[in-house]
């Protein structure tokens, strides 16, 4: 009769238990065979696991990202709990192996208690498994902290905070060349008084999702080393959340005579600013008794109150967002550059280099991809071209990137972004409110975003004969009525606006039709369209019946938009003709079938 042996009893190693706890809760137990066990720590995870996955299929990305930011404080804290979680399961499934080793060994009596066996060697594979484990939680809470403080400096609606390396942001002064003079400081602001102390800010209540949304963006060209700041690019970002439309609105450096908002100010300034406005943010800083607010809010809160003041802005400018030119070139090259339309080429003799001389910058048309530097250089370049096309440009550069943005490429480079936008971004907008904002941008249509550009001639006039230097004077209502129209006119209208303002004809309308003041209310009605006409006091020498359009002196090779408008208008066709006396480039003779046109009513 063949013996029968014993089944060798089934050896579970301690270290592979806790090893397999390492990559999941609950696989050690399943080896070690302690499967109710197993599915009791592998619950939890895989319900929040599941939980989180639904979350991230059916949110938007920038919002899910957003939603993260917003919460650091808390997930940091839940890395911790997790961290505690998973050292426990890999400590229970390390003692269930070594305990059913140790029933298996005394062959599962239950008249004595089997003793745990104590293997040095497994003992230090499951300290080894526990630092792997705390080490990977460690770098996540590493990377947590350094996101977290990188958003504190960036984030900062109470203006407390002063972080080591915004100094760095500083921009080389490489653009010395590109200033213009303007009035001194202490000429357009007067003398502070010293015991003067800045009244405190306000702070409104946050944005509730309904009302339409105002944000500033300012460009600023800071030089600590000279004591500058001067805000040289100026957009008001307006949107309307139920519409999901979006307006943006530049303002040039350059421009002068702002309209000063009712308060403190205004009774040292007058009714205007004579200063050129990208140097107000440094007037303020200097007048803690005039604009409220600390040291970090001051020169921000003057630009939002005037902005909003200049464009008659009812709800406010909520926030702003600014971003230093030499810390935009660090973002541009972190997230790896940017691919540009260019539709005009920009060709710049007298672009400063960062020498101190003058270096020659050429951008040709059609689809580029841009470094930080060069889109830099695209947007800032000012001589040979107008502020229409320098507005343009910067604005182009910003939707560029925001229609770039790829949350999957952007992840990898997420060190070098940071450390680019710690230097170079600071917002007064509450970190609370981000996933809402993202959330909203990511359902803004892009591509018809009605862009502003508040320049010559359509909403004012320049002149290098100022005590001031060159400077941009404004037209006030030109602007407001832009502002209050920008979501009822065709965003198409707006472009051949101003491009007919760009070829900046001069054009007469003379009433040859008897019917009084005719001719002023189609000049008016014209001038918003974008062209520069007026009705001088003079009349034909006979009515007429129809309408003519005359243009000198080949005036028509650099002004075909114009005219191209105004046979649209007036349903004719243009007589060329040459005549060295005319000093116009178009005269418009009205008739008596000629349509009354009168600009749309201004409703601020």
């Amino acid at each position: 009769m063949p013996i029968q042996q014993e089944a060798r009893p089934r050896w579970r190693s301690a270290f592979a238990a806790a090893f397999l706890s390492l990559i999941f809760p609950g696989l050690g137990h399943l080896y070690a065979g302690a499967a109710q066990r197993a599915l009791g720590f592998a619950a939890l995870p895989i319900l929040v696991l599941s939980l989180l996955a639904g979350i991230v299929i059916r949110s938007n990305p920038l919002v899910f990202l957003g939603t993260i930011a917003a919460n650091l404080p808390l997930l940091l804290l839940l890395n911790v709990l997790i961290l505690l979680y998973r050292i426990v399961a890999a400590v229970d499934a390390y003692r269930v192996a070594a305990y059913l080793n140790a029933v298996e060994a005394t062959g599962g009596s239950r008249l004595s208690r089997p003793r745990l066996a104590t293997n040095p060697l497994s003992v230090a594979g499951l300290l080894a498994v526990l630092l792997v484990l705390a080490g990977g939680h460690a770098v996540v809470a590493y990377q947590g902290i350094g996101l977290q403080n990188t958003l504190s400096c960036i984030f900062d609606p109470s203006g407390t905070v002063n972080c080591a390396d915004t100094g760095s942001s500083a921009s080389p002064g490489n653009d010395q060349g590109d200033e213009s003079p303007t009035p001194s400081q202490s000429d357009i602001a007067g003398t502070a008084n010293p015991s003067a102390s800045a009244p405190p800010l306000k702070t409104p209540p946050p944005w509730n999702g309904k009302d339409r949304l105002n944000i500033l963006l300012i460009g600023a060209d800071q030089r600590p080393h000279e004591g500058t700041f001067n805000t040289d690019t100026l957009i008001v970002v307006s949107i309307d959340p139920t519409s999901k439309q979006v307006a943006m609105f530049s303002l040039p450096r350059d421009m002068v005579d702002i309209p000063v908002p009712p308060g403190p100010a205004q009774s040292v300034f007058g009714a205007a600013y004579r200063g050129k406005i990208n140097s107000l943010w440094t007037t303020a800083q200097s007048r803690p008794d005039l604009f409220p607010g600390n040291a970090n809010q001051r020169g921000f809160q003057a630009l939002k109150d005037t902005l909003a003041y200049l464009y008659n802005l009812k709800d406010g400018i909520k926030y702003y967002v600014e971003v230093n030119f030499d810390g935009f070139r660090r973002i541009v090259d972190a997230v790896g550059g940017v691919n540009i339309n260019v539709q005009m080429p920009v060709l710049d003799d007298k672009y400063p280099g960062g020498d101190g001389t003058d270096k020659r910058i050429y951008i040709p048309t059609g689809l580029q991809h841009m470094t930080g530097d060069q889109a830099l250089t695209y947007a800032r370049s000012r001589h040979t071209s107008n502020d229409f096309d320098r507005g343009a440009r910067q604005q182009r550069v910003l939707l560029s990137l925001r229609q770039q943005t790829d949350v999957s490429a952007i992840l990898p480079k997420l060190n070098d972004l940071e450390a680019a936008l710690v230097s170079a971004v600071k917002t007064d907008i509450p970190i609370g409110l981000l996933p809402q904002l993202l959330g909203l941008a990511g359902d803004v249509d892009t591509s018809n975003i009605r862009q502003y550009v508040f320049a010559p001639p359509l909403y004012g006039h320049d002149t290098t004969a100022d005590p001031r230097g060159y400077v941009i004077l404004p037209n006030i209502i030109a602007m407001r009525q832009a502002v209050a129209q920008a979501f009822r006119v065709d965003p198409a209208l707006e472009q051949l606006r101003q491009k007919v303002a760009e070829e900046n004809a001069k054009v007469w309308v003379l009433n040859g039709s008897g019917q009084t003041g005719q001719a002023n209310d189609i000049a008016d009605y014209l001038t918003y369209a974008g062209v520069d006409a007026t009705a001088p006091n003079q009349k034909p020498r006979s009515n007429r019946a129809n309408t003519s359009i005359v243009v000198y002196n080949g005036a028509d090779a650099r002004i075909p938009q114009t005219i191209a408008l105004l046979q649209q208008v007036f349903k004719v066709q243009v007589t060329l003709r040459n005549d060295p006396a005319v000093r116009v480039d178009v005269i418009v003779t009205t008739g008596r079938s000629t349509p009354d046109y009168t600009p749309p009513p201004f409703a601020p």
